[in-house]
C-alpha cells in the first residue's frame, strides 16, 4: 500500500492548444493541489504555430509549478510524450491532453488505484461516438489486428491518459528506439495494471491534429515496431505459390503425355505473370517498412531537439 503523498509529475503535449491553454492549467495546478503538496506541470510545446509557446510561459512566470519546455520543430505526439518523460521528477508521471477532452477530475481515482499497488493505471474511453464511423472502424480493425500479430496484449480504446509510477517511467526512459508507439511501449514493459472507464469530454477549443494520415503513420509504426508477422507471412505465401506452380507443371506434363493436350496460347501465362508480379511487388513494400524502420534506428538521431526551457532551474 502506498500512503504517501506522491510528488505528482503531470505531462502535458501541447500541438496549437493557444484557445485552450489558459483556461486547464489553472484547473489541473488547483487539483493538484488538492491531491498533494507537491506536484510539477511540464508542458511540452511540439512546435506549435500559434501562441501555445507564449501563453503557457507568462503562465510559468506566475506558477512556479508550472515548466515548459519548447521542442524545435513539430516531432510529433509520441515524441513530445518521450520529451515529457524524460524531464519528470515526481514519484508518478500523469500524461493528459490540454483540451479537456481528458477529464481531471478522473487522476484522484488514478491515484487510489496506483496506492493499491498498481504501476499503472490507464483510461479506457467508454465510447467512440463522437469520432466519425470510418475513424472508429479503422481503430478497432487496427487494435484487433496488432493483438493478432504481436506477442504483447494492447487494449482497445486505451490512449495516453494514464498514470505511470516511477519504476515504469525509468523503464520507458531506458528504450533508445525512435519510432516510438507509446501505446505499445506501455503494453510491453508489463508491470501491474488497471484500466479505468472514462467518457471522453467535449473539446474546449481548436480542433484536433491528429487526422487520418497521421493515423495510418502511427498504425504503420505500431505494426512494424511491434511485429514481424507480415515479414514471416510471405515466406509462407511464396511457399504456396511455389508449390502451387510444381502441381500444375507436373499436371501439364501428365495432361500432354498421357492425354496429348497441349497447354492453350498467351493469356494464362499473362494472369500468373501479372499475379506473380503483383505478390513480387507486395513483399517488397512490406519489406521496405521494415528496412525504413532499420534505417531510422540505425541514424540513431534522437527523438526530439529542445528548442528552449522555462521553470526548471527554479524547481522544487
Amino acid at each position: 500500500m502506498r500512503v504517501e503523498p506522491p510528488y505528482i509529475s503531470c505531462v502535458v503535449p501541447a500541438y496549437n492548444e493557444a484557445r485552450c491553454i489558459t483556461d486547464f492549467l489553472p484547473c489541473l495546478a488547483k487539483a493538484l493541489a488538492w491531491l498533494s503538496p507537491r506536484y510539477e506541470i511540464i508542458v511540452v510545446n511540439d512546435g506549435s504555430r500559434d501562441q501555445t509557446s507564449s501563453l503557457v510561459a507568462s503562465l510559468c512566470q506566475g506558477h512556479s509549478h508550472i515548466r515548459l519546455i519548447n521542442l524545435s520543430r513539430n516531432f510529433g505526439k509520441e515524441a513530445a510524450l518521450t520529451a515529457g518523460l524524460d524531464h519528470v521528477r515526481g514519484d508518478v508521471a500523469i500524461l493528459i491532453d490540454a483540451d479537456f477532452q481528458h477529464p481531471i477530475e478522473l487522476i484522484a481515482i488514478f491515484l487510489d488505484r496506483w496506492r493499491e499497488g498498481y504501476d499503472m493505471v490507464y483510461g479506457v474511453r467508454e465510447s467512440r461516438a463522437d469520432e466519425s464511423p470510418l475513424k472508429r472502424l479503422g481503430a478497432q480493425l487496427f487494435y484487433r489486428l496488432l493483438n493478432r500479430l504481436s506477442s504483447i496484449e494492447i487494449p482497445m480504446d486505451a490512449g495516453d491518459f494514464r498514470l505511470l509510477d516511477r519504476k515504469v517511467i525509468d523503464a520507458l526512459k531506458a528504450m533508445p528506439e525512435r519510432g516510438r508507439f507509446m501505446k505499445g511501449l506501455y503494453a510491453w514493459v508489463g508491470f501491474r495494471s488497471v484500466s479505468v472507464p472514462f467518457a471522453v469530454q467535449v473539446r474546449h477549443g481548436g480542433h484536433t491534429s491528429f487526422g487520418l494520415r497521421a493515423l495510418v503513420r502511427l498504425a504503420q509504426t505500431g505494426i512494424v515496431a511491434f511485429s514481424d508477422v507480415p515479414l514471416r507471412v510471405w515466406g509462407v505465401i511464396g511457399f504456396l505459390i511455389s508449390a502451387i506452380s510444381l502441381l500444375n507443371a507436373l499436371w501439364i506434363v501428365f495432361d500432354t503425355l498421357v492425354f496429348g493436350n497441349t497447354v492453350p496460347g498467351w493469356a494464362t501465362l499473362a494472369v500468373a505473370l501479372m499475379f506473380l508480379g503483383g505478390v513480387q511487388l507486395i513483399s517488397i513494400g512490406v519489406l521496405g517498412e521494415y528496412l525504413a524502420g532499420v534505417f531510422n534506428e540505425v541514424k540513431q538521431r534522437p527523438t526530439y531537439l529542445v528548442a528552449d526551457q522555462i521553470g526548471f532551474d527554479d524547481a522544487d
